[in-house]
């Protein structure tokens, strides 16, 4: 018996065939999920709560290759299913297929996989579908699943979710259990949802009580008591019920005046105060708010998660794990025995983050790169700690010292600057981009992509990005097909339930445009 799985892209689909036989890539001729996963998928819930899921190839699934879209993966099983799939098949979940992704999560654009680039959809094939989930959005875009699994490490479900006009949500770090995801930066990787509407990702994380069930097999996973101290003062988690926990009327929604980049597209900037005009108009208060370590979030995400990505895949050898090169007599270079296994094994965006990981690792640059990097994590982490409203659980109340306030803050009152429950800024500093124009970019303009999204997941803070509308010059078709960009709501540690809530409350306000007309759905 064999299983196809599709992987949002023509060029990236292949086919698994049973245990004993021999895995090959094959072209499959259609856009959708191949139907034989869903076929063969033995759910026992065909009611209400049954749904489509599809889940990113770097996630164990029982009975499919999980290759992390590698050569030195290629036919590789896992002999056991991730806690998170096993979770999604207990609440209703049809598995679908797998999805293409960057190589290993490497990569902002979905364009470094073995299989080949992942393609946006719906008249934008042209364009980046994000990265390294960018087969997870396509396709919840294309309606093959109704919920997506992917991971996000610095931004890499939000940023599909943001170039698709999706939701992708990253939930506070320890929520969901990493136990059978392939780890690229284990302090900083999470397991995040892609779906078409809120409402969807808070009936799977709330409704199903995900946020609820610690996995002993997950080390990062917090155990149950520790759960339940960081729910004792935050709203939304006793019942999915977006109505009652997420009016708009009171709140205060911060934006980081350090995210108004020089970079930022113009109908990018015109949408997010389009957004904050419309918090206002729902009873909201915005107020503008100073995240200093901003500006070095970005160059310390590039030393922490290569550095770890370094460790990590060092045991893909072609001896413990991973294909050996068997077209050459030795697999030795210069003494080195798996070295050839691992310049054909690795792609070069994979074998760059090598590199600069291990140097960053070595005795003569540790503390002058990963140490320093590691200091303004702690940095990234206070400033936030020091704008919301509610305090970090796992953290003692900052004391806050008037001398150590930005010159550019502004007092709220005689104690401080003004302290919000969320805030508000752009996903991605761009609309998607056109493939032609990724593939010419330097790593470094790729690297620039995740600004926005890099300060979150070093602070292990809940985030989602949902669909915004954009202005958009009816004379230009261009700004007409990209008339939707990615909003992004940050929350304080553990305040995901509420979080969701009030991104579900906002998202019809924020976007009126029809994203799903194709399928008879919109927001």
């Amino acid at each position: 018996m064999s299983t196809c799985v599709r992987h949002s892209h023509v060029r990236a689909a292949f086919r698994v065939t049973s245990a004993r036989a021999q895995w090959r890539a094959s072209t499959l001729q259609r856009r959708s999920l191949y139907g034989a996963a869903a076929a063969n998928d033995a759910s026992p819930h065909d009611g209400e709560r049954a749904f489509r899921l599809a889940v990113k190839d770097n996630i164990a699934v029982t009975g499919l290759t999980t290759t992390c879209a590698s050569n030195i993966l290629a036919g590789n099983t896992v002999p056991f299913e991730a806690t998170i799939v096993r979770q999604l098949r207990e609440g209703g979940a049809m598995l679908r297929g797998k999805t293409n992704m960057d190589e290993f999560g490497m990569g902002t654009h979905s364009t470094t996989s073995a299989w080949g680039p992942v393609r946006n959809t719906l008249g934008l094939e042209k364009y980046s579908a994000g990265g390294s989930s960018g087969g997870s959005a396509v396709a919840v875009r294309e309606g093959d699943a109704e919920l997506a699994l992917g991971t996000d490490t610095g931004g890499s479900v939000r940023m599909p979710a943001a170039y698709t006009g999706t939701v992708g949500f990253k939930p506070s770090y320890g929520m969901l259990s990493r136990w059978g995801v392939v780890p690229y930066a284990n302090s900083l990787d999470t397991v995040g949802l892609l779906a078409r509407t809120v409402g969807r990702i808070g009936e799977t994380i709330i409704g199903l009580g995900l946020h609820l069930e610690p996995d002993t097999n997950d080390p990062t996973s917090l155990p149950l008591e520790t759960r339940k101290r960081c729910m004792a003062t935050k709203k939304g988690y006793k019942s999915w019920d977006p109505a009652k926990e997420g009016a708009i009327q009171g709140m205060t929604f911060g934006i980081p005046m350090e995210y108004n980049i020089e970079e930022l597209d113009p109908r990018i900037r015109q949408g997010w105060l389009m957004a904050a005009e419309k918090i206002k108009e729902l009873g909201g208060r915005v107020v503008p708010v100073s995240l200093p370590s901003t500006k070095n979030a970005l160059s310390a995400y590039y030393v922490i998660a290569p550095a770890e990505a370094a460790s990590n895949l060092s045991k893909y050898d072609g001896i413990r794990y991973g294909q050996r090169d068997s077209e050459n007599a030795s697999d030795s270079f210069d003494g080195v025995l798996y070295a050839k296994t691992r310049e054909a094994g690795f792609g070069s965006e994979v074998k760059r983050r090598i590199v600069l990981g291990s140097y960053t690792l070595s005795s003569e640059a540790m503390d002058n790169y990963f140490i320093q990097a590691q200091k303004v994590r702690r940095l990234v982490q206070k400033d936030f700690d020091q704008v919301f409203r509610l305090s970090n659980p796992l953290q003692d109340k900052p004391h806050f010292d008037l001398s150590d306030m930005d010159e550019s803050s502004q007092m709220d009152n005689k104690r401080g600057p003004a302290q919000v429950d969320f805030l508000l800024c752009p996903t991605a500093p761009t609309t998607p981009p056109l493939l032609d124009d990724v593939m010419k970019q330097t790593p470094l303009d790729s690297y620039m992509n995740d600004v926005f999204t890099v300060p979150a997941s070093l602070a292990g803070l809940p985030a989602i990005s949902i669909p915004m509308d954009l202005p958009a010059d009816p004379t230009n078709e261009e700004e007409k097909l990209l008339s939707f960009g990615g909003l992004q709501l940050i929350g304080q540690y553990w305040d995901d339930g509420r979080l969701l809530s009030v991104a579900d409350t906002l998202s019809p306000h924020v976007l009126q445009q029809k994203l799903f007309r194709n399928f008879g759905l919109s927001y």
